[in-house]
């Protein structure tokens, strides 16, 4: 979180980059940040500003856009600013937040971005370049696009070595805000796990023309559907892949993190005979939000649906789900880990609590500890037929990161649990009948 002083420094940036004063901002920004070690060898934070509609648009790629449609984008962007500053809560996020800090219409230089993105404590994540596709081979993480009349979206794929064709199955990865497929990728180690376990990974890519900091939409009513919105890219796009590598229709899976995590239950929602099973991470429920004021309010915990039975009876998927949560997440609230579980099917079977009681056989409770590092609790609800249906991971001491990842990915603990590795465990014990 931002304190005071840095909150201060940066609001007296915004003002003189607005006023053409860029070196005596970068001076000013130079004095707030400290210097860092060499990015490749340094430790990532810990996630404390997940953004969900951010306004610091950071330019990393070719400009080959005209000024006029580089115009109605900064007017575009100076709409949305206006629309937003009327929500408290937004302002508030705007102002705790490093990711959400506005720097409103501004496409800061070079020189200042770099300062800017150490202050928030990213990595620098330059956009895939727009139409570049590579012919995807064992062993290689290539780029793709894929488009469909909704709309396009790049993407990064790996086969791994052991691939001949043969039908293997599928995961899908959906990065958080301000990730993209190859940081994401580092830091889940889902590539590692590739060639060990013989699958293939699809990681499709968010640009900032669609969420200015790389969010998926989960939050807006356009892409909460069937058929329609980003859902029905992201299915069109897993579609293809199994089509064109002969994959294994039977065992496609997604997973996410955060606003990953909230798309990837809205799959499970909207394409429950695509997706075989589910991975929410740090996620959100499907369909508890429509607009960004009402995203903020379910991410703080808020008195949106809690999966009472007016949700429940709106939203269900009996696609099997394992959920991973730090209980010290101050971006998304624990509570939503909760609101998750009580839109699966297993949950409701077993009378939709959280917390089983000691007589329900169908559910079994297990406490755990990582050497030298987070304690957890894990929470499994079995079928009749004794399979597992829903499992749920509350990492003890956890923020908002994916537990047990790579610190050569953004936005990671290696102190939880694996959850790359209990994830895949779980989705490799479903098939599709």
């Amino acid at each position: 979180m931002l304190d005071a002083t840095m909150s201060k420094r940066m609001e007296e940036a915004t003002r003189l980059t607005r006023a053409g004063k860029l070196q005596e901002a970068m001076a000013l920004i130079q004095g707030a940040v400290p210097e860092t070690k060499d990015e490749e060898t340094s430790t990532q934070p810990s996630w404390e500003g997940n953004t969900f509609e951010g306004t610091c648009r950071v330019v990393d790629e070719d400009v080959t856009a005209s000024s006029e449609s580089a115009s109605s984008r900064r007017t575009g962007r100076k709409a949305r600013d206006e629309s937003a500053s009327s929500s408290s809560a937004f302002d508030q996020a705007r102002q705790s937040s490093p990711g959400a800090f506005s720097i409103g219409d501004i496409e800061l230089p070079a020189a200042l971005r770099d300062k800017w993105l150490k202050f928030r404590g990213a990595v620098k994540q330059p956009e895939q370049a727009c139409g570049t596709t590579e012919e995807p081979r064992p062993g290689a993480f290539t780029a793709g696009r894929f488009s469909n009349p909704v709309g396009t979206r790049d993407y990064k794929l790996y086969l791994p070595r052991g691939y001949h064709g043969q039908p293997i199955p599928l995961v899908v990865m959906l990065h958080g805000c301000t990730q993209n497929p190859d940081d994401f990728a580092a830091g889940t180690d889902m590539n590692r796990l590739a060639e060990e376990q013989q699958f293939c990974v699809l990681y499709p890519a968010q640009p900032t023309t669609a969420n200015t900091s790389k969010c998926w939409n989960w939050f807006k009513a356009e892409d909460q559907q069937r058929e329609g919105g980003e859902p029905a890219i992201i299915a069109g796009m897993t579609r293809q892949v199994i089509d064109t590598h002969g994959l294994d229709a039977s065992q496609v899976y997604v997973a996410g993190l955060s606003a990953g995590a909230a798309m990837a239950t809205t799959l499970a929602m909207t394409y429950p005979d695509l997706f075989v099973a589910v991975g929410v991470h740090s996620g959100l429920p499907h369909g508890v939000a429509k607009s960004l004021p009402d995203a903020l309010g379910a991410m703080q915990g808020g008195t949106g649906p809690l999966g009472g039975a007016a949700q429940r009876t709106t939203w269900a998927s009996e696609v099997p789900a394992i959920i991973f949560h730090g209980d010290r997440d101050t971006t998304v609230h624990p509570s939503n880990a909760d609101r998750v579980a009580a839109q699966y099917t297993a949950l409701r079977q077993a009378g939709g609590a959280a917390t089983p009681s000691a007589e329900d056989a169908s559910v079994t409770v297990e406490q755990g500890q990582v050497a030298n590092g987070y304690s957890y609790t894990r929470t499994t609800h079995h079928d009749a037929a004794g399979e597992p249906r829903l499992e749920q991971w509350r990492v003890n001491g956890a923020g908002h990161a994916w537990s047990g990842g790579n610190a050569k990915g953004s936005y990671t603990d290696p102190k939880g649990p694996d959850a790359t590795k209990e994830m895949l465990r779980f989705f490799m014990q479903h098939r599709q009948a």
